[in-house]
């Protein structure tokens, strides 16, 4: 009977020393996935504030034509901040899904604004013959692949971080460790894309 107690205490130390060794390891490694996604997000927060700072030189470049249409400038410096008052922390990626859906409407209609402020710029040749204004569309065209770029590596990283914590035996610690599923980025379809505009006069109706 002694050597059963024996035996049993035994077994039970084994077993508390490998869920002891499989938690540290779990968590080890869900920390490591986790702390991944965080600076993912960071460089996608980077890459869109540089989207905003280059719009007051923008607005400033396109303001000083003639005649350009106050409307596409006013959609343009709106939408720049309704971005800034989305407070998202740029150095832990968000755990509420409708937080970043809220903080991705807000950059798309920021981006469609942008693209519609490009297009009204093609009427205008002597703004588009600015060293400044070419300047700044080629800043602006390496910054939306930039976006593109960082957008997609953090998707991945929290695709490697969701998937890690649903496997054995992960699966078995990650709820009591605080480790929960992470919403990915994924931008509304047609938010980046440019709006079709119009520009030719509607001939009069015959009377």
């Amino acid at each position: 009977m002694k050597m059963f107690a024996i035996g049993c205490s035994g077994l039970l130390v084994l077993f508390l020393l490998v869920v002891g060794v499989g938690g540290c390891s779990s968590y080890n490694g869900l920390v490591t996935k986790s702390t991944k996604i965080d600076e993912s997000w960071a460089q996608v927060q980077n890459v869109y504030q540089r989207r905003s700072d280059l719009i007051p030189n923008l607005v400033a470049t396109v303001s000083g034509a003639a005649n350009f249409e106050k409307s596409t400038l006013t959609a343009v410096t709106d939408a720049r901040a309704s971005v800034g008052r989305v407070q998202i922390d740029a150095s832990r990626a968000p755990t509420d899904a409708a937080k970043l859906e809220e903080y991705q409407k807000s950059q798309g209609q920021l981006a469609s604004a942008l693209s519609r402020l490009l297009v009204v710029a093609e009427r205008y040749p002597d703004l588009k013959a600015t060293a400044s204004f070419r300047d700044l569309q080629v800043q602006l065209e390496g910054t939306e692949n930039r976006i593109t770029v960082e957008r997609q590596k953090f998707n991945e990283a929290v695709q490697r971080y969701n998937a890690d914590i649903r496997q054995f035996p992960n699966v078995l610690f990650a709820g009591a460790m605080g480790f929960a599923a992470k919403p990915y980025f994924a931008a509304k379809e047609g938010a980046d894309t440019v709006p079709k505009v119009d520009f030719t006069t509607p001939a009069p109706a015959k009377p």
